[in-house]
């Protein structure tokens, strides 16, 4: 057997390999990637890249059809052209995805396309699309396959060929409806998508709130903000069962879901979005000496490394969280320790977005989980529409919350629900990491007028409580 000996061995091209691979590679070193099918991995090809910019088109959408509240006419029919927002979508990812290649063969590094399978410690043997065979063994080797979607067990639901969260992207004509099972963060932020752009949704959450993590109240506003975007929900009911009728000339019949309560919902579409399921399965691992944790990811401690010497892992499938800032966090942990570092995952400060409309962002603790860890708070609130910035852009659905420690002043975590809370949850973070009280921060002198102008709102005397 020929063993291609390498200095680092990635498995995955996600955020967190293909940065490490490119970087070693460039110093000089032996470095192979294998990648099964994606390049530049989920980000681009399937998840952040295409589905925000299908976000931004909705969004466009809903603000020209506002136009003569901002003294426009002329744009009295807006719609959705499919063919032209799939070309744009493509074209984004395509754009990119040739950037990627192009960085990956300048780095130096071997770009290997095929699945990866364990042989033995730090070896693989790749088998390529064309039935090709290469051995790989790698004197440090990285894991970094990630996550796909979740088709839950439930009876009648693949026979009705479901849509998920990747197959979505490449419809070629919108449904008149659809049933999208789960109120989490992909759930939510295609139903407020969808909805806007003409498709009657309903929404299915088998909790009591949409987006469990957050608290009752930022759920319940988001749950406002979809209805009010004509989102039907339907909260504290499971899927039982699911069927599809049977399709005439026009394509594939209607999907119906039984639900827990005995009533039945239908669709054109059927769209699963209850969670992701670790790439682990088909690796071989056992061979490598790397164990699995109970929900099949890579066992990993604060470091990133593995059960087995030499071998670490980094993204989703390692159980961090669910974000490509997170896995990019990763690498940067990862490219320190296989130097010999000991940076460590522990404490790390990972906001997150969700990308409905209006958007939610979110650093720190909850109300729930800061009152669970003992801490003795205080709790500031506003509407959005309090902020000026909001006013002149015609933008005031939303509420922000913040959780304040009681005693240091600091600030425990941010929830912000409204226009371009992406962007200003990156503030919040910036003072948390700086341990600034909430006072330097509401006093800062901020740009006028500014969304992120509306934190010293938020921390006034108005909106905080005693």
């Amino acid at each position: 057997m020929d063993i291609e000996e390498l200095d680092l061995l990635v498995i995955g091209g996600g955020k967190a390999g293909k940065s490490l691979a490119m970087d070693l590679a460039a110093t000089g070193q032996r470095v192979a990637m294998v990648e099964r099918g994606m390049i530049g991995g989920t980000c681009i090809n399937v998840a952040c890249i295409p589905t925000k910019t299908l976000v931004n088109s909705a969004r466009l959408l809903a603000l020209t059809r506002r136009a003569a509240e901002f003294g426009i006419t002329g744009a009295d029919s807006p719609a959705i052209d499919l063919p032209l927002l799939r070309a744009r979508k493509d074209g984004v990812v395509s754009t990119m995805v040739a950037g990627q290649r192009k960085s990956f063969l300048g780095s130096g590094m071997d770009l290997v396309m095929g699945q990866a399978r364990f042989i033995a410690p730090g070896t693989v043997e790749v088998t390529g699309d064309d039935g090709s065979r290469r051995t790989l063994r790698g004197s440090k080797v990285v894991i970094n396959t990630g996550m796909v979607p979740l088709i839950p067990d439930i009876p009648g639901l693949r026979d009705a060929a479901p849509l998920t969260s990747t197959t979505i992207l490449a419809l070629e004509s919108l449904p008149a409806s659809i049933i999208i099972v789960g109120g989490g963060y992909i759930g939510c932020e295609f139903a407020s998508m969808l909805s806007i752009m003409g498709v009657a949704v309903t929404l299915l959450q088998r909790g009591p709130t949409l987006l469990p993590r957050e608290d009752a109240d930022m759920a319940a506003a988001v749950a406002t903000a979809m209805g009010n975007d004509g989102v039907a929900l339907r909260l504290g009911v499971e899927v039982t069962s699911v069927s599809r009728e049977s399709g005439g000339p026009g394509g594939p019949g209607t999907v119906t879901a039984r639900l827990s309560d005995g009533s039945d919902v239908s669709g054109e579409e059927i769209l699963v979005a209850v969670g992701r399921v670790p790439v682990t399965a088909d690796l071989g691992l056992d061979a490598a000496g790397v164990e699995l944790t109970d929900r099949s990811l890579v066992k990993v401690d604060e470091f990133l490394h593995t059960t087995a010497d030499g071998v670490w892992a980094a993204g989703d499938v390692a159980g961090s969280p669910q974000f490509t800032h997170a896995s990019w966090n990763d690498y940067r942990i990862l490219k320190a320790n296989l130097a010999g570092g000991s940076w460590s995952t522990r404490g790390r400060l990972i906001p997150y977005c969700v990308f409905t409309t209006p958007e939610l962002g979110r650093v720190g603790m909850s109300e729930t989980e800061a009152r669970a860890a003992g801490h003795e708070i205080r709790i500031a609130s506003m509407p959005v529409s309090a902020i000026p910035r909001a006013r002149t852009v015609g933008q005031l659905d939303g509420q922000w919350k913040a959780v304040v420690e009681r005693g240091t002043d600091h600030i425990l975590g941010v929830s912000l629900l409204g226009h371009e809370s992406s962007e200003v949850i990156a503030v919040v973070q910036m003072a948390m990491l700086g341990g600034l009280s909430y006072q330097q921060l509401r006093d800062a002198v901020i740009a006028h007028p500014t969304m992120a102008e509306g934190l010293q709102l938020l921390f006034s005397g108005a909106f905080l409580e005693k």
